[in-house]
Parts: structure tokens; C-alpha cells; sequence
């Protein structure tokens, strides 16, 4: 198994770089720019599709001859607003020109051409509260397949506030058998506030092939090709997450885990 916790490569320029390739499977990709102002970052699509994400600060964003002008209000995560975001097709290229400190997230799954390149956010984008008690968090569902602005690519923020789960119970999106579960491949993007800050996120099947417990720092991004996932945030550390699906179909079913899909059935 590939290793699942990607650390940054610096602290500027493209600091994550994850491909089909690289985590050896099939459709998500993940990328992360840390822009100073006056820096640009450009890519070709491909044969993917892209959501980008200003996670923070301001760009001035482009699609080839369409230019979308400065984007970007938060400049924190922390802060909660809703993100600003573009979607490019397939068979385009992008440019993005930070305006201030800029951390841009890079989201790609396969796709054919035909779409328009479009913003996507924050317009269409509001905050949604999940779970109850130590379970509580609250999500901006960017690119869920309620919304049509993908081929393949299903993207989402959530919050979770100190001392609570996330993505819990335990579920998993690993087999290809619609409409009891699609096959998603998955990347969290973490973020800690204070920065310092730690939080868990276990990776596992249920026959035990697969069992990672990671200490994720804040910047770090986790891999998830199959299995359950939970999060836990400390007590005193805020956690955010930036969650990057895709897989054959553009439809997010799961089940939990059956030792812990009591919990889910008590608090519905």
C-alpha cells in the first residue's frame, strides 16, 4: 500500500502534487499552491476536469481567453466564509495570479471537453450543519452531486469544531455496486487552528489488510483508496478539511461500519 500521509515538499510554490500515479490509483488528483503576490501559477487540464479552491487569499483567475477577475475574501479558512472557486474542463488550461498570500487548491478527476469553465462559489454555497453532540461539524458542500457543475469530480469543506469526530461513524465508499455504494476514491486536505495543533484520521477495511492511525499537522494531506476514515479533532484544535472525491460514478454512497452504524441509526 502506498504511503497515505503526504507531507507538504516546502512551504512556497506547488506544495502537494498527487496524481493517479503517484497514489497509485485511478482518478483523484490533488494539488496545492502557497502563492506569494505577484506569483502565478498555470497548468494545462488534460484530460481532467478542475475545481480550484482558494482556500485562502485572492487571485486573479483565468481559462484561456475567459478571464474571471480577483477572487478569494477569506483570508483564513478559519474564518469560515464561503470558498471562491472555478471549475475548468478538460482540454483547457488555467492561470491564477495571487493578489495577496494565496493558498489554491487544485482538485482533478478524468473527464471528456465540453463543459464551460465557470466560478462555481460562493454563489450556490452555504453552510450545512452534520451529526450531533461530539459529532457535530459543518460542511459547504462545493461540487456534491446535487449540484451540476462536474463530470466526475465531487468536492466539499468541512469544519470540525475542537474535541469532535468527523467522517464518523466509520463509513466507506470502496466497492462499485450502485445505488448500496459507489466506488470514490479520496483525499482530506487538513488544517489546524492554532496551526500547531494535531489531529487522528484512521484509515481501515474490516478484514484488517488495511490499518493506519496518522497524527496529522496542519497542511498535511491524507490518502484514502479504500476502507473507513475517521477524524478527531483534540480538544483546543479546530480542524478543517478539504475533501476531493471521484471514482466511475458521480454519486456518493456509503455504508458504515457495522460494529458502529448503531451510532448513525441512534442519532437520526
Amino acid at each position: 500500500m502506498t504511503n497515505l500521509l503526504r507531507k507538504p515538499t516546502g512551504a512556497s510554490g506547488k506544495v502537494h502534487d498527487i496524481t493517479p500515479e503517484n497514489a497509485d490509483w485511478g482518478y483523484v488528483g490533488f494539488g496545492l499552491h502557497r502563492l506569494a503576490p505577484g506569483e502565478t501559477a498555470r497548468e494545462q487540464t488534460g484530460d481532467t476536469e478542475v475545481i480550484l479552491v482558494l482556500v485562502e487569499g485572492k487571485a486573479e483567475i483565468a481559462s484561456g481567453d475567459t478571464s474571471f477577475g480577483e477572487l478569494g475574501e477569506r483570508m483564513s479558512v478559519f474564518e469560515r466564509l464561503p470558498p471562491h472557486c472555478v471549475y475548468i474542463p478538460a482540454g483547457s488550461e488555467w492561470a491564477a495570479t495571487a493578489t495577496t498570500d494565496c493558498t489554491l487548491a487544485v482538485c482533478t478527476a478524468p473527464a471528456k471537453p465540453g463543459r464551460e469553465a465557470q466560478v462555481i462559489g460562493p454563489e450556490g454555497i452555504t453552510l450545512n450543519e452534520r451529526g450531533k453532540g461530539a459529532n457535530t461539524r459543518y460542511i459547504y458542500p462545493i461540487a456534491m452531486e446535487e449540484r451540476d457543475v462536474a463530470d466526475s469530480l465531487l468536492v466539499t469543506e468541512v469544519f470540525t469544531p475542537a474535541g469532535n469526530w468527523s467522517s464518523y461513524p466509520p463509513h466507506r465508499h470502496d466497492e462499485d455496486r450502485f445505488p448500496d455504494m459507489t466506488y470514490l476514491e479520496e483525499t482530506y486536505y487538513h488544517r489546524l487552528n492554532p496551526a500547531q495543533g494535531f489531529a487522528f484520521q484512521r484509515v481501515f477495511t474490516e478484514d484488517g489488510a488495511l490499518d493506519e492511525t496518522m497524527a496529522v499537522s496542519d497542511g498535511d494531506v491524507v490518502l484514502v483508496p479504500k476502507g473507513h476514515h475517521p477524524c478527531g479533532a483534540p480538544y483546543g484544535y479546530e480542524l478543517y478539511y478539504l475533501n476531493v472525491m471521484a471514482g466511475p460514478m458521480r454519486k456518493w454512497r456509503f455504508e458504515n461500519h457495522p460494529d458502529h452504524d448503531w451510532i448513525f441509526q441512534r442519532d437520526k
